[in-house]
């Protein structure tokens, strides 16, 4: 064989190699205006929480993500879930804790965790329209009585918006923002739970500033990423339509994809970002 015949065999390789790596990069973007919304627990009709799910199946062994909306003042008895959950507050006041708490009402942008086996009480604030995002590791989520309550090892955190920890560019290497004044407001982070050392599974807040036209790289990795706070404008690299992301959308990808991303609020858009491993924020 000819050392030019080698050199083609293997450049047609290679590009098929290339062209099989971007195909398994599959892209995802749902708006909140299209998710169906369905009982959590039909048994308690129109009292019981309706969720609507961003990705994944709370009903299967799967990592999901689901909009949770709370009938206005809902408040359920002392519970149980067999898996682990975490929420985070997009609308209202929601309480979330053990039943001989005091109630502390968490506003829009707060976090919390529910260990697996733990007892607690949820509720949402009268008038509050409280609406929240949940997201599970593995399911399927369940809802089972008190008195099956068991340790799992973890512990519960509630961490009110006000005292989430912002870090921005001279804080952390996962943004990139070049070209401003330090004076200038940009964007910042806050790490909320997990480890993104060796591709770990770990969830982070952003916030970015009115105006902010920048790029959101996974690096190769799975990456979700929910809109607690818009609208902003997403664009997939590559791509030269944009798609209009009001509060309560994702949008996400599996692989190398590059998110381009316009915050159109008036404030701040705040993103939460669930990935493996460590992405970067680009201006």
């Amino acid at each position: 064989m000819s050392k030019l015949l080698i050199a083609l065999t293997f450049f047609v390789v290679a590009c098929l190699a290339s062209e099989l790596a971007r195909s398994d990069t599959t892209a995802e973007i749902v708006s909140s205006s299209d998710l169906r919304f369905q009982p959590l627990n039909p048994a308690r009709g129109d009292a019981s929480p309706r969720a609507g799910v961003l990705w994944g199946d709370i009903r299967e062994n799967v990592s999901s993500g689901a909009i949770i909306e709370f009938a206005d003042g809902f408040s359920s008895p002392p519970h149980i879930h067999n898996v682990t959950y975490r929420g985070i507050v997009i609308s209202g006041a929601v309480h979330n804790d053990d039943p001989n708490a005091d109630v502390l009402w968490m506003g829009p942008g707060s976090f919390w965790t529910q260990p697996a086996g733990e007892s607690h009480i949820t509720a949402a604030a009268v008038g509050s329209k409280a609406t929240i995002f949940l997201e599970i590791l593995e399911g399927p989520y369940l809802v089972q009585p008190a008195g099956a309550a068991f340790d799992n090892g973890e512990r519960p955190l509630n961490l009110e918006s006000s005292n989430l920890v912002w870090l921005g560019p001279s804080d952390v290497t996962w943004i990139e923002h070049s070209g401003m004044s330090e004076d200038a407001e940009g964007p910042k982070m806050a790490f909320l739970w997990g480890a993104p050392q060796d591709h770990q599974r770990n969830g982070t807040l952003l916030r970015l500033p009115a105006g902010f036209d920048g790029e959101l790289r996974g690096n190769g990795a799975w990456l979700r990423a929910v809109v607690v706070r818009g609208p902003a404008l997403h664009r997939l690299g590559g791509e030269s339509s944009s798609t209009d992301l009001q509060t309560g959308s994702y949008f996400g990808a599996n692989g190398e994809a590059v998110h381009n991303i316009v915050c159109e609020a008036r404030d701040a858009c705040l993103i939460y970002v669930s990935a493996e491993g460590k992405y970067s924020l680009a201006q």
